[in-house]
């Protein structure tokens, strides 16, 4: 079994406790359909979802690497494997899977991801992991995890612009700098939000997400 593989496994496992990730969720409330940029030191991606059901989304993901120069054109599958519901705080497990192909030089090639993304949250705090599995011809073997804590220094009512401090850490074994940290604002109302960061190797993160 190759070694990243059961890397991959073995942080899968662990993530099945109920630990959990804050990142934008990927479902929304049934009938929703969001969509969300996301661009920080290594690549691109536009992703937009539809949610026929609360435990479930399809769409469409596309990416573009930037250390490899290629492009990744999915159909994403998420699925929610379990939530914990506690009087003051939401725990959620994911998975998250896409197939599709990617395109490096204009030549085609068939492309797969899975992955795990897990969160745990009440109203002052925040813990988030998430990991992904890649192959493919352009991509070979790859396996990135992030993972975040944050904090919001107030608590608003519903319909308020919403702040939260974070900190995230993603590791991509095969970059040429593998280790990423960065400080992230996140600012949320209604149905956008907003993420700002600059990272430890001088990159600007940029994302935002709007549900509909």
């Amino acid at each position: 079994m190759p070694k990243l593989f059961e890397i991959f496994l073995w942080i899968s496992a662990f993530c099945i406790m109920p630990l959990s990730h804050s990142f934008s969720k990927p479902i929304s409330y049934s009938g929703g359909l969001s969509t969300m940029t996301m661009n920080d030191g290594d690549s691109n991606s536009f992703n937009i979802q539809y949610s026929p059901k609360f435990s479930y989304s399809i769409g469409y993901t596309g990416e573009y690497w930037r250390e490899n120069k290629y492009k990744l054109h999915v159909v994403q599958v998420n699925y929610l494997l379990k939530r914990w519901n506690n009087p003051s705080s939401q725990g959620n497990l994911y998975l998250e899977s896409g197939i599709g192909v990617t395109d490096k030089s204009n030549e085609i090639n068939p492309a797969a991801f899975t992955g795990i993304t897990s969160d745990w949250e009440d109203r002052r705090f925040l813990v988030s992991y998430k990991n992904r599995l890649s192959t493919g011809n352009d991509i070979d073997e790859e396996f990135m995890q992030q993972a975040r804590v944050g904090i919001t220094p107030y608590i608003g009512k519903y319909g308020d612009l919403h702040t939260w401090i974070m900190i995230e850490a993603k590791h991509t074994p095969r970059a040429k700098e593998p280790v990423t940290i960065t400080p992230i604002i996140r600012l949320f109302k209604d149905t956008n939000m907003l993420e700002i960061g600059f990272s430890n190797q001088n990159k600007i993160l940029f994302n935002f997400m709007k549900q509909f």
